[in-house]
């Protein structure tokens, strides 16, 4: 007599997901959209100043390099990011990187969305999913994520994420976009702010002591 069939696995921790929006790890059949997102002028305005690149350069560069190093089911990673709903189809993705391979225990959250989820809460959505996820999960003791001076928008998305103004800082790029001339800066949120964020209003310290 045959044993009685098992349940899927369900995986340990499940990937992040909020009402709206759930992350999942990026695979081949990501690349068309992949391929659409990096070729969009104004989506790369601050990254690349919109050069173009070819589907196969995202098939065989892009994708395995966002793959190579990271556990997405279990850690930090690449993230393709999508409607809990089904529709839409590839937002864009997010990413937590770790700094320090050597447990340093600070984490870089980045983000690219396609041009019509933007203005919609989806950036600091997912963002604040992977920050949760670095502080909960990954035992991180700080998040930390730049742009250039000039990007407005992704600064606002930062500081939704919680994150706080650091500092700036000037780069030496072999090929300057526009803006550059104004730097870039740098948005930090260590494990405490991240606690304290979370505590109710009536449990918050008061500013004025």
């Amino acid at each position: 007599m045959s044993a009685p069939a098992q349940p899927p696995r369900q995986p340990v921790h499940p990937f992040p997901h909020s009402d709206r929006l759930r992350l999942r790890p990026l695979t081949e059949t990501d690349v068309p959209a992949l391929h659409a997102l990096h070729n969009d002028p104004e989506v790369m305005r601050y990254l690349t100043g919109g050069a173009p690149v070819s589907v196969e350069h995202v098939r065989a560069v892009e994708l395995p390099r966002m793959n190579r190093h990271f556990d997405a089911a279990d850690g930090p990673g690449f993230w393709g990011a999508e409607r809990r709903d089904g529709e839409g189809g590839l937002l864009g993705w997010f990413e937590l990187r770790p700094l320090d391979t050597n447990g340093g225990g600070v984490f870089e959250l980045g983000y690219r969305l396609r041009r019509d989820a933007w203005g919609r809460g989806y950036a600091s959505e997912g963002g604040r999913l992977l920050v949760r996820r670095a502080f909960e999960r990954l035992g991180a003791r700080r998040v930390t994520a730049d742009t250039m001076a000039v990007n407005t928008a992704s600064r606002r998305v930062m500081e939704r994420c919680g994150l706080r103004y650091l500092r700036s800082y000037t780069e030496d790029w072999p090929e300057p976009l526009p803006g550059s001339e104004h730097g870039e800066v740098e948005y930090v949120i260590d494990r405490a702010e991240w606690e304290a964020q979370r505590l109710p209003a009536d449990e918050q310290p008061d500013s004025r002591r």
